[in-house]
């Protein structure tokens, strides 16, 4: 089992960057591959960014293409999402997930991302 815990969420104005952090813990992970994904109201949950498990292979979604950096830290077991650029359309619940294999298997709680305009 992993345990996943987000945390960085809170309250920007548009323009402004957060960084969100994922720590996780259990049995290792640094051999996962890494996601975020966001859901924000009435809309279903989408594929934000993902990074391999040595850090040389990310993917990120056309919509945060150049605003988003997705990181990791093994000797942490932490991944982070550097949001710049920040948009009233990135808000969401931004979840972390982790995939031992090809599907994600373990999901944190969410951290809340509220952008203003």
């Amino acid at each position: 089992q992993v345990q996943l815990v987000e945390s960085g969420g809170g309250l920007v104005q548009a323009g402004g960057s957060l960084r969100l952090s994922c720590a996780a813990s259990g049995r290792t992970s640094s051999t996962y591959t890494m996601g975020w994904f966001r859901q924000a109201p009435g809309k279903e949950r989408e594929f934000v960014a993902r990074i391999s498990w040595s850090g040389g292979g990310t993917l990120y979604a056309d919509s945060v293409k150049g605003r988003f950096t997705i990181s990791r830290d093994n000797a942490k077991n932490t991944v982070y999402l550097q949001m710049n650029s920040l948009k009233p359309e990135d808000t969401a619940v931004y979840y972390c997930a982790a995939a031992p294999g090809i599907a994600y298997a373990y999901w944190g709680q969410g951290t809340q991302v509220t952008v203003s305009s």
